[in-house]
């Protein structure tokens, strides 16, 4: 194995090459100031963040820049467990033999004796059921991550709840208490407090998140791919307020509909 110095700058050195890397950045003598600063909780919101940068990526199928964006979410894998190490709490092996250990658990129909002779969601249920005996509650909302984008926890602690039972058995339902929660919202936003309203907002969306989860959509990547075309039929508006020398600010909103109207047309005969 070479010495650190050479391991730090060769492009074959892999893991242990950022490892090290990780190493030397928190050297409280000679690493980077504000490497050695951070923390657990300061870092949080960076691991979150490249995770998303990982999934806009996917989505935009910029496959070219998808080996980066994972590079970038595995040293945030590698800071926390490094800032672990130096606390006596864990290290890198640690989190590598866990989701090892993890993966094989959970997959007997690949590496013990269970057949292989089942569908895509019946292995989903065989996971669920060995996650819940991992976890080790009766608690059946149990283990659904606080961190999870709001969307994405509604979703999943819809699904736990489903399992038992308790569930919509058609998207009827859904959309009838979707109509229920708008006459609330509408009547809140009349009569009662910005809290109040608030708390109705809520309610709409997690009904939205439910007929998403009835319709199988993913709610975070539907939203997503709204912001996009949001983002790319406004553009398309200040460009064409460019040409005649005008800015969105000096416009109107007739004017700027109207244009948002030719780029939706636009969008609509280029599929």
């Amino acid at each position: 194995m070479p010495d650190t110095a050479d391991l730090v700058h060769d492009p074959k050195g892999g893991l242990e090459r950022l490892r090290e890397i990780m190493r030397r950045l928190r050297d409280p003598e000679s690493g980077c100031p504000w490497d050695i600063a951070q923390s657990f909780a300061t870092i949080a919101p960076y691991t979150v963040e490249e995770a998303h940068e990982v999934a806009d990526a996917i989505a935009r199928q910029a496959w070219d820049e998808l080996p980066g964006e994972l590079g970038d979410l595995m040293l945030q894998v590698v800071f926390h467990a490094r800032m672990a190490e130096e606390a006596g709490l864990f290290d890198l092996d640690d989190v590598l033999r866990a989701i090892s250990d993890k993966m094989v658990a959970r997959h007997p129909h690949v590496f013990g004796d269970e057949s292989r002779d089942k569908s895509a969601d019946q292995q989903t249920v065989d996971w669920e059921r060995v996650k819940a005996a991992e976890r080790g509650t009766g608690r059946v909302l149990d283990g659904v991550a606080l961190g999870l984008p709001a969307l994405t926890r509604a979703v999943k602690l819809q699904k736990r709840a489903a399992r038992v039972g308790f569930d919509w058995p058609s998207t009827d339902e859904v959309l009838a208490k979707i109509a229920e929660e708008v006459g609330e919202l509408v009547e809140a936003r009349r009569e009662l407090s910005e809290a109040e309203v608030a708390e109705e907002f809520g309610d709409l969306l997690f009904v939205m998140a439910n007929l998403a989860r009835h319709m199988k959509v993913d709610p975070e990547a539907a939203l997503r791919a709204a912001n996009a075309k949001f983002t790319r039929r406004f553009r398309k508006i200040e460009d064409w307020l460019a040409e005649t020398g005008t800015t969105p600010e000096q416009s109107d909103l007739a004017e700027m509909d109207a244009l948002w109207n030719r780029a939706k047309a636009e969008d609509k005969a280029g599929r």
